[in-house]
């Protein structure tokens, strides 16, 4: 009789909720944030990181779009470990934390955000909905 016990990870069956292999409820507090609220938290974040931006380059110029960029992953790396999201996540009602519990630590953020920058990693998503550089981060954005 054959071992029914997966040895890799495409062989799990599917969640029924996004977070359920994670130990998190299909909903609420502690759920896996959906697409949605997700979408508009990084709107908010680059928004901001925009309009900061224009009081040190016009909108137009190639420095107004790497200043934006930058300031873009300094606003995820700063807010991140100190308030557990970006100011988009905060107002949102989302929060980062670390699979294995605890706090986010100053490593996670840096390693997310850079991912972040570069875009595709948050354009591939796996079954908890967690964004490639969620994954390498060992991190989950949940509902706060």
């Amino acid at each position: 009789m054959p071992d029914s016990t997966p040895t890799t990870f495409g062989q799990l069956e599917p969640s029924r909720w996004p977070g359920q292999r994670l130990g998190l409820p299909d909903e609420g507090r502690g759920s896996v944030a959906r697409v949605g609220r997700r979408i508009l938290a990084i709107l908010i974040d680059w928004a901001s990181a925009l309009l900061i931006a224009l009081l040190f380059a016009p909108y137009s110029s190639a420095l107004h779009s790497w200043l934006t960029l930058a300031l873009f992953a300094l606003l995820q790396i700063v807010f991140i470990p100190t308030i557990g999201g970006s100011i988009g996540h905060r107002l949102m009602g989302l929060r980062i934390v670390p699979i294995a519990g605890g706090w986010v630590g100053p490593w996670r953020p840096v390693v997310r955000t850079l991912l972040l920058v570069i875009v595709v990693p948050a354009l591939v998503w796996d079954s908890d909905q967690r964004g490639f550089h969620d994954k390498v981060a060992g991190t989950v954005l949940t509902r706060a």
